[in-house]
Formats: C-alpha cells, structure tokens, sequence
C-alpha cells in the first residue's frame, strides 16, 4: 500500500538501502517484526509476497513497536519475480544446500557488494523465505547470488526478523563510523589540569602516610599509581568522586559506625 513521507525525526535514512523482500511470510506478527529490525537498521523498503494472513494486518502494526513508517511504505506483489522485477541484483538467503551452482556470500561481504551496487544507482535485495520451508527452489532461481549465515553448524535455526535483523546490521555497521571502543557516560573526560590535581593531593596525603617505604623504590611507586589512574579513562565526575574517598580517609572520623 502506498505510504507517506515523514518530517524529520522519523528514524528514515538519508539514502536508500536495499530492499527486503518476504515470500509468503506467515503471521502478521513476523511481518511487524521484521518492519522494527529494518528501521533499526536504516532499511525501509519493504515488500511482501503473498502474506498468508493478508495485508494490511493490524497484528503488523503492533508488533513494529512504532516502525510504523515501514508497514506504510510496504508494497504487495502476487509473485516473486514481480516484487524483485525492478532490481538487476538480488540476494536469497537460505540455510539448506540447493542443486543449483551459485556463489554464496557472508553476510558481511553481501553488505560490502549491495553497497558498491547501490553506490553507482543499481537496485538490490535481499530475499526471504516462509518461516517453516524457507525459500522454494523456484525462488532462489531468481537471485544472482545465496547469502548463507555461518552459524552452529549443528542448529541453524533463525526466525524470520532474526535473520532479517542479523543481516540488516551488517548492512548498517558497514557504512558506520561510530568507534568500535567508547565511554558510555553523561560526565566528561577529566582533562589534564583536572588528573593531576588529584595525582598530586593523592600522593601527598600517601607521603604524610608513610606509603612510600623504602624511600628509593618511591619514584617507581609514584610512577605506578600514575600509570593506574591514566589508564583508567577518568572522567570528570569519578575524580570528584575520588577526591571525596581521600578527604573521608584523611578527615576527622565520625562517631558510630
């Protein structure tokens, strides 16, 4: 059915990605799934072959916990061919071995090959099976390629928005540039000025102590605890936190427990 385009905020990617494409999907549940997998990725085209329980399906709506916008854009076609007619590349995945020879494909490579045919204006998809038989020999004729996901080779078994979802976010991460490392935190990294404050009252107080015992192993000592607290990625508000720990060690003791 035909959807409406949304304002900004509405979770829809800048540029168009690859389509996804579900043979005979079964419960309207899946198909709402399997719309929330796909915004999480940046993925909004969906299209749909003879959904068993008819569309549109207000079970759908539901399930996408909000991703609405793709249920809205989705289009119904009455045959595989038709729904994949417009795209010169085209992906079925599938977990079972087919009398066919046809290259088969990661899906992190599937990812990096839809992006350079996206990148120069060609059209692609993936294409998914039902969830009990997966796709039909007929189906998987249509494609240019498999995408086989290596999994436990003892229990390959996905529903239908896991694989959706797994092979979504190799589309996704492949093109992301968020650090593969990152302090997840509201407080700022402590700066320079801030670190060595601390350093210092710290080894003040462990001076006055006596912790630096023998006296020529002390630099070493120093130099150690250093290493320690720059290591530890700081942030702004833990160096308050840890000047609060020396002020209670050093302070006046409380009565009571």
């Amino acid at each position: 059915m035909a959807g409406t385009d949304r304002t900004k905020g509405s979770g829809l990617p800048d540029t168009p990605g690859p389509a996804i494409v579900l043979v005979e999907p079964q419960l309207g549940e899946n198909i709402g799934a399997c719309a929330r997998a796909m915004l999480n990725c940046g993925l909004t085209d969906l299209r749909l072959v003879r959904p068993r329980d008819g569309w549109p399906n207000p079970k759908a709506e539901a399930m996408a916990a909000g991703a609405t916008v793709v249920l809205e854009r989705a289009r119904l076609f009455d045959t595989t061919a038709e729904a994949c007619a417009d795209l010169s590349y085209v992906l079925a995945t599938t977990a079972r071995t087919r009398d066919m020879v046809k290259p088969a494909l990661t899906p992190r490579l599937a990812a990096a090959e839809m992006r350079s045919r996206l990148a120069v204006g060609q059209a692609a998809g993936f294409l998914f099976g039902p969830e009990r038989a997966g796709l039909v020999n007929e189906d998987v004729a249509l494609a240019d390629a498999v995408l086989s996901v290596p999994l436990n080779p003892g229990f390959i078994s996905l529903n239908l928005a896991q694989a959706v979802l797994l092979i979504g976010y190799e589309w996704f991460q492949s093109a992301d540039a968020t650090p593969d490392t990152q302090i997840m935190s509201e407080s700022p990294p402590a700066t320079i000025a801030s670190r060595e404050f601390f350093l210092s009252r710290l080894e003040e107080e462990l001076v006055s102590a006596g912790f630096f015992f023998p006296v020529h192993l002390a630099p070493t000592m120093k130099q150690n605890l250093r290493t320690l607290f720059t290591r530890a990625g700081l942030t702004e508000q833990e160096v308050q936190t840890l000047h609060g720990v020396i002020k209670a060690l050093t302070g006046v003791k409380r009565r009571g427990p």
